[in-house]
């Protein structure tokens, strides 16, 4: 350095030799002591950069003062965070590189380590999605026996990790594995790098443990930690880090078997690891949060004070050591949250509850951290306040479907399939705010969540008739990208080539940012503030303009029903006899008595089957009924029914006294009272008014498959005969009633009558299908298609209102997907029909709809729910009783 010095004193400004000279000292610096001060690091970048300015773009050296530079810089980042030069520059360099240049693959690797760098500090996703782009690249560049293909192996994996910890992408965390066991591959025994192999495999697999809790991927991380920790003896500068994910692993494995050698091991690992640790390093604040949950953890086993209370400091010294926007904040905060939770499952001291709850609200809303553990933190959130009886609990209802809607307006509407636990949260946060006395954010509340999948999917059909009055530009560019954030979201799920499937990610998320900042333009308009957002009660209570819409929840904590009326307050029906056990047991009950009736003749009376309609009567819907008729002073009239979680699967619609009055005359049924509709949703229904437009020439086509259904094409031919002459009618039949020839048939038709097997998929409900002569007609492939004059549909098949129960979302049916797609009135099946009986109801059903034929006046979907009513009392002699209550009426 001495002697470099001197050369450079005598090569003054204006030397032709200076850049050389400035170069050399700046490099021998660099390769010096001065590795670990950071002022010096910051001198000997200078040095670089005065010798680039010396050298422009044109100049032979170019290349090499700029890839000095990016050196000094990636010695930096090794220091510090990650800067937006030291992007550039790396770019400059990749460009002077070509897809053939032999430096190519570690330009990519160092590009993509300076991206990453940048995610940390700022954590935008786009950094993170081009750091995996070109550590793809980089490998792509270095077959098998390349001299740096461990290298880029190791970098491109962290790379997929970050995003596993960032948007819980379990597809990137086993690639990330397959990566780092051939990376560990390439350094056996003796390797100088093999200690790194070892710690990033075994961390993966804890990351996997975590999720999928296969036993088998524990013993292989600790073990693989434990050959990292004798690879770094006392005295390795890396040592405190071995350390700490050793007894990381160790509690991972804790939290799984609860064997206290495991917790005591890694207690006394993180001590070791703190101890060697400096207070400015940058795993500081993990080491202290995680020593933290250890001791919370021994302390709920032996109730010894001193650890939580050292629990409790550890926390609090975490959060210090962090800026406020640093993402990890969020585990600090979750550290605090569980010692304070944990001493007050011991101790009971309120003010540590509310301490705990106050953490779970900052872990929640901690802007920096990535959605999926935010959704758990509220999650847990809920589940907590909810068993300690805190007032937060709301809070945290809300919270939670305000952090799931804001994550899945990025992904496919299945994504919500991830969250296995959300699926009771709609029914108990309405639960929760009926508790509360808060009846109107009930309604809100089970409507946002209990209609989660079909509410993010409807945003890219929301009608936008008034705003392109308002503004047609504006309407004319959300239309535009609404098409194509679906197109991207559809082809990027199809692919089967990762790179291709990250760079589609990234054009969908580019599109979707797009597409919010449209959404944030169109709501700075005036009458515009609440477009797309979850719907007030206000607007619900549309819902309820030309009859009540009864919500019923059936929640772990309390089983009610909520009635909306067309004005005013909703009201509150508890029902008290009722138990989810109960429910549960109904359904099954009923799907036996079903099964059972279906194989008696119809003279046989279906004692099994009125024994639980009257059980449905008297348990659910007399209390309903008896506010409806007496509270609220309704007579025959339309009521829509809501049902959630366990009532699904219930047939509401049927219920039924089967007794009779003291003066010998039958006891009224729902039917007798009531002309009875289902609703997916209160949005659903909203929508399908809005959505009745100026009437067009009516068109009737009927579908149907008839290989396998005998009765079909006379069911058809019984159709046309019943529909007015001057509905324009087409007939799919027999080799005809193909996947296509119903798609078209459904763009091209007002009204459609299909008569088909129907079929749900309880593990992928969009997959529910028609069956047709070629191919399956998917619920997924009528979402999709565009149906501009749908009004009314007829679905005599099997399984078309059945509910999946599996899903966070139990409204999704082949019904309401036909609802959802445009259709404003439906009448599906429950359950199997007997197609040659089905005809009898099929004939009444059209004759009441169209009582003569002659009249050519308008045909008018909004009495089919009074024509099905019709329909099932004048069948009653003919048709038996699961044959008659099969067939239901959604819509308006």
């Amino acid at each position: 350095m001495e002697h470099f010095q001197l050369v450079l004193n005598q090569c003054l400004v204006g030397h032709p030799d200076r850049a050389t000279a400035l170069t050399n000292l700046a490099w021998v610096r660099l390769q010096g002591y001065i590795r670990n001060d950071l002022q010096e690091v910051d001198t000997t970048t200078s040095l670089f950069r005065y010798a680039l300015a010396l050298r422009p773009q044109h100049h032979p050296d170019h290349p090499l003062s700029l890839y000095n530079l990016t050196e000094a810089l990636n010695l930096r980042h090794d220091k510090k965070d990650g800067s937006d030069e030291g992007v550039h520059l790396r770019r400059l360099v990749l460009e002077l590189c070509p897809l053939d240049h032999r430096l190519r693959p570690r330009t990519l690797d160092e590009l993509a380590r300076a991206v990453k760098a940048r995610f940390d500090q700022h954590v935008s996703i786009d950094d993170l999605d081009m750091s995996i782009q070109l550590g793809r690249e980089a490998v792509s560049l270095c077959p098998s026996g390349h001299a740096d293909r461990d290298t880029y192996l190791n970098n491109f994996a962290f790379s997929l990790i970050s995003r596993f910890k960032h948007q819980d992408n379990p597809n990137g965390l086993d690639e990330a594995i397959t990566l780092y066991e051939e990376a560990l591959h390439l350094r056996p025994v003796g390797h100088e790098f093999r200690a790194y192999s070892l710690g990033n495999l075994g961390g993966a697999l804890v990351h996997r443990f975590r999720i999928r809790g296969d036993i088998e991927d524990m013993p292989r991380a600790i073990s693989l930690r434990r050959e990292t920790l004798t690879l770094r003896p006392p005295g390795h500068p890396h040592r405190d880090i071995t350390l700490n994910n050793l007894a990381l692993a160790l509690k991972t494995r804790y939290n799984k078997s609860h064997v206290s050698e495991d917790l005591n091991e890694a207690i006394n690992w993180y001590r070791e690891s703190l101890r060697l640790q400096r207070l400015d390093h940058s795993g500081h604040h993990s080491t202290l949060s995680n020593l933290s949950s250890a001791l919370c953890s021994r302390f709920m086993e032996t109730g010894e004070n001193e650890d939580v209370e050292e629990a409790v400091t550890l926390c609090q010294e975490s959060l210090a050591t962090l800026s406020s926007l640093h993402p990890h904040r969020h585990f600090s905060y979750k550290r605090l949250q569980e010692a304070y939770l944990s001493r007050y499952r011991i101790l009971h001291d309120p003010a540590d509850l509310s301490l705990a709850m106050e953490n779970f609200r900052l872990a929640s809303r901690h802007s920096t951290q990535g959605f999926p553990d935010r959704i758990i933190s509220a999650l847990n959130w809920t589940v907590s306040a909810e068993q300690h009886g805190h007032g937060s609990a709301l809070e945290a209802y809300s919270t939670f479907f305000e952090l799931l809607d804001a994550h899945l307006a990025t992904r496919s509407s299945e994504a919500a399939a991830a969250f296995n636990g959300v699926r009771s949260l709609p029914v108990d946060a309405a639960s929760c705010a009926i508790r509360n006395g808060y009846l109107r954010h009930a309604v809100e509340l089970a409507e946002q969540g209990h209609g989660q999948q079909w509410s993010l999917a409807s945003r890219l059909r929301t009608p936008v008739e008034n705003l392109e009055s308002a503004n047609p530009a504006l309407a004319r560019n959300y239309l535009e990208l609404s098409k194509l954030v679906s197109n991207a979201a559809q082809s990027s799920a199809t692919m089967t080539d990762r790179a291709a499937a990250d760079r589609a990610a990234t054009e969908y998320r580019r599109l979707t940012r797009q597409w919010e900042a449209t959404v944030a333009e169109i709501r700075d308009l005036p009458v515009f503030s609440r477009f797309l957002l979850p719907p007030l009660y206000a607007d619900l209570q549309a819902a309820a303009r030309q009859g009540p819409v009864i919500i019923l929840i059936a929640s772990q904590y309390s089983r009610s029903a909520i009635i909306v009326p067309t004005s005013g307050d909703p009201h509150h029906v508890p029902l008290p006899s009722v138990t989810l056990a109960d429910l549960t047991n109904l359904k099954d009950r009923v799907a036996r008595a079903i099964r059972h009736a279906s194989a008696l003749s119809p003279q046989v009376p279906r004692n099994d089957l009125i024994v639980l309609l009257r059980t449905v009567w008297d348990e659910i819907m007399l209390p309903i009924v008896n506010v409806l008729r007496h509270d609220l002073k309704l007579k025959y009239c339309r009521i829509w029914l809501c049902p959630t979680a366990a009532f699904t699967s219930i047939p509401l619609h049927a219920a039924h006294p089967f007794r009779t009055n003291p003066d010998g005359s039958r006891e009224q049924c729902l039917e007798d009272l009531y002309i009875c509709s289902y609703t997916p949703t209160l949005s659903a229904l909203v929508r399908s008014r809005q959505m009745m437009k100026k009437r067009v020439t009516p068109s009737f086509p009927g579908a149907g498959k008839g290989k396998a259904l005998l009765a079909v094409d006379s069911e058809l031919e019984l159709v046309h005969k019943l529909v007015p002459a001057t509905a324009r009618h087409t007939n799919i039949s027999d080799d005809a009633a193909t996947r296509a020839g119903a798609l078209e048939a459904l763009q091209q038709n007002t009204w459609v009558h299909l008569a088909c097997h129907g079929k749900q998929d309880p593990k992928q409900p969009y997959n529910s299908h028609f069956v047709m002569r070629d191919e399956d007609l998917t619920l997924l492939d009528i979402m999709e298609i565009d149906i501009p004059h749908a009004e009314f549909a007829f679905l005599s098949a099997c399984h078309t209102a059945v509910g999946d129960e599996e899903t966070p979302d139990d409204v999704i049916h082949l019904a309401a997907g036909l609802q959802f797609s445009g259709f404003k009135s439906v009448i599906g099946t429950l359950w199997q029909v007997d197609d040659s009986v089905a005809k009898h109801v099929v004939k009444a059903f059209y004759e009441n709809m169209f009582p003569d034929l002659k009249d050519d006046g308008v045909m008018d979907c909004t009495k089919a729910a009074w024509a099905l009513n019709r329909a099932t009392h004048a069948v009653k002699t003919t048709v038996p009783l699961e044959q008659r209550m099969v067939f239901v009426h959604i819509g308006v």
